[in-house]
């Protein structure tokens, strides 16, 4: 199920009002990105939308790498709180 945005940016936010930080993007990604695994659960035929979710994907990828190199350590809360990577 699909969270409430507002929800899901004031649990991953660095201070009141922020909604751009990199671990923000990532977790409203991933919230999609989940979205869209259940949706092809059901309706696996829709290759459109499966295009979707590999920019998707590939955009998290990228957003990954980058606050690896700049924090560690918040990588590695993100990583454990999204529950990526086992």
């Amino acid at each position: 199920m699909l969270q409430p945005k507002s929800e899901v940016i004031s649990k991953f936010r660095r201070h009141e009002k922020d909604t751009g930080s990199p671990e923000v993007q990532i977790a409203l990604l991933t919230n999609r990105i989940n979205h869209l695994t259940e949706h092809f659960k059901v309706h696996n035929k829709d290759y459109h939308s499966r295009t979707g979710l590999l920019k998707l994907v590939g955009q998290r990828r990228r957003l990954l790498t980058y606050l690896k190199q700049k924090d560690f350590n918040k990588y590695r809360e993100i990583i454990q709180s999204l529950g990526l990577r086992r």
